[in-house]
């Protein structure tokens, strides 16, 4: 049997700057992608202690941000997501969250901070609550950094009949898709993120590591989590906003910070790594939107999500 013809050329994999996609989020080690008898679950892995809030009294939780979910030295969006995403489901009577509207307003930083939830409405198939997350600043002001208004339901009680046009996303198989290892080393401390992801980005997606952005404003990986724990309506919150903006494929570079995110999750993920697709089709007055499905094992659409960034342009 003839060896398989590499996606990229030995000098293509040396030019790939994943040391810079490590900065927007990245990697997955091999095992991840595999069952092991060490690999963590749901309830016990490093996702779920460090998203874990505790009840400081009525509606208010408190939470110590870890440093491993940094980009350079900014808290990665999705992870704050689960982290106010876990505060609602403590505090409302329903366990998952069914749609999450978030506005960052400011940069949230690693250490001590408080998540203030109120109940806005409880009913029988679902309960509205909102919370914000607030930390001290240099000066001891408290700051809001993020603010999020969201339902939650029961994702278990929902019916199995499903009616719809979406297809799951392409992607080639995992062996064939590149994360940092197949680039040089990333700058040491600069991206944190990167060793608690199971990342890999389908090559057609990564025009951009090569100088050669295809202009499509695509995105498109294998996703999970590097200790192997298993997807859930959580860890979906931290998916949708894990991979390298789409703004790399149409030709920009530098941070591209989210305004504003809204995530549906649509039904509870089966075991195994997600696919992750998404795209932009408009870039106007330096901002972008980016709309992302999210696949599970069983070629379900688990969750979708929009959101509004800013665009650094030249």
């Amino acid at each position: 049997m003839p060896t398989p013809r590499p996606l990229f050329t030995r000098a293509q994999q040396k030019k790939l700057p994943l040391s810079n996609f490590l900065l927007y989020r990245s990697p997955m080690p091999e095992a991840a992608s595999a069952p092991s008898p060490s690999r963590a679950v749901i309830g016990d892995s490093e996702f779920d202690r460090d998203t874990a809030v505790v009840r400081r009294g009525p509606g208010v939780y408190g939470i110590d941000l870890s440093a491993g979910w940094t980009i350079i030295s900014a808290v990665n969006g999705g992870y704050l997501l689960a982290v106010l995403g876990r505060a609602l489901a403590d505090a409302l009577p329903h366990p998952d969250p069914f749609t999450v509207s978030a506005y960052y307003l400011t940069a949230s930083q690693p250490g001590p901070a408080v998540v203030r939830t109120e109940t806005i409405r409880t009913g029988r198939t679902l309960s509205t609550g909102q919370a914000s997350l607030f930390q001290y600043d240099d000066q001891g002001n408290e700051v809001e950094r993020i603010r999020v208004l969201a339902s939650y339901g029961d994702l278990a009680g929902l019916p199995d009949d499903v009616r719809t046009t979406a297809t799951p996303p392409a992607i080639p198989p995992l062996d064939q898709c590149f994360g940092p290892a197949d680039g040089p080393a990333p700058i040491e401390g600069s991206n944190a993120i990167a060793d608690r992801l199971m990342l890999k980005l389908d090559p057609a997606t990564l025009g951009w590591a090569l100088g050669a952005p295809s202009g499509k404003g695509e995105m498109r990986a294998w996703f999970g989590l590097a200790d192997g724990r298993d997807p859930d309506p959580l860890s979906l919150l931290l998916a949708v906003d894990a991979l390298p903006p789409t703004a790399f494929e149409i030709g920009l570079k530098g941070w591209v910070p989210t305004v504003e995110l809204t995530a549906h999750v649509r039904r509870r993920p089966a075991p195994g790594p997600l696919r992750v697709s998404i795209t932009t089709r408009n870039l106007a007055g330096g901002f972008l939107e980016e709309d992302a499905e999210v696949w599970d094992s069983e070629n379900h659409l688990v969750a979708q999500s929009r959101q509004l960034a800013r665009a650094r342009l030249a």
